[in-house]
């Protein structure tokens, strides 16, 4: 018996990795919008109708653009490559710009978990962009 620490390592397609990265920053923007709920006078807000999103449109608005991160966990998967690639680096790219503007624009105390999933997105949104960037050519 040999005490061997090589490890088997399997090389994952490119769209499992983007179909990965896109479901990490989903839950990211998940645990962003819950833990906000634990900030002062946010339920209030809600209660009230005085929160960031206090219409109809602003509310379909978001929820069309916090649709696209989820959706694009399985379009990374079906989509073909010369089209996933596109659409990944626009839109991680996009991603990417939206939240270092919130978290540049959200830095108090208690939007430090705020600032700290900002930059975890954007971390993981330039993966996304590094990865469509530089997908292999056949």
């Amino acid at each position: 018996m040999s005490n061997s620490t090589k490890f088997e390592d399997i090389q994952i397609n490119v769209k499992i990795i983007l179909a990965g990265l896109w479901t990490s920053v989903t839950l990211c923007y998940l645990y962003g919008d819950y833990f906000e709920f634990y900030t002062p006078g946010k339920t209030r807000g809600l209660v009230e109708g005085t929160n960031l999103l206090d219409s109809p449109p602003k509310l379909f608005l978001a929820s069309v653009v916090l649709s696209i991160p989820a959706v694009m966990v399985f379009l990374s998967l079906i989509l073909k490559p010369a089209v996933n690639r596109i659409i990944n680096i626009i839109f991680g790219t996009f991603f990417t710009l939206v939240m270092l503007f919130i978290g540049i624009t959200s830095f108090s105390d208690w939007y430090l978990f705020y600032v700290f999933l900002a930059l975890v997105e954007c971390i993981i949104t330039i993966l996304i962009v590094k990865y469509a960037w530089f997908w292999k050519r056949v």
